[in-house]
């Protein structure tokens, strides 16, 4: 019971995220919406992957964690350096 409620707050926090991302005044409150968005998905993964005993999950977790780490720094750099204006 304790994880079905923690998985309602997450993705209540993730739809807050995602309408934070839409008005974000400024591209890096945007991209940090996108950021909260992406660490949440991977905590509602990690906490279904327990909840259903699945291990296979877990181990999808760890790989988006990678791969939205990797996301963010290479948009974080492309804004830095102007975009493809260059």
């Amino acid at each position: 019971m304790f994880l079905v409620f923690t998985m309602f707050l997450l993705v209540i926090a993730m739809s807050i995220s995602l309408i934070r991302m839409i008005i974000g005044p400024t591209v890096w409150e945007r991209l940090l919406a996108l950021n909260l968005v992406s660490v949440k998905t991977i905590l509602l993964l990690s906490v279904y992957g327990v909840y259903k005993e699945n291990i296979l999950l877990l181990d999808i977790s760890i790989s988006y964690g990678i791969i939205g780490f990797l996301a963010i720094t290479l948009l974080s750099r492309l804004i830095l350096r102007g975009g493809r204006q260059k």
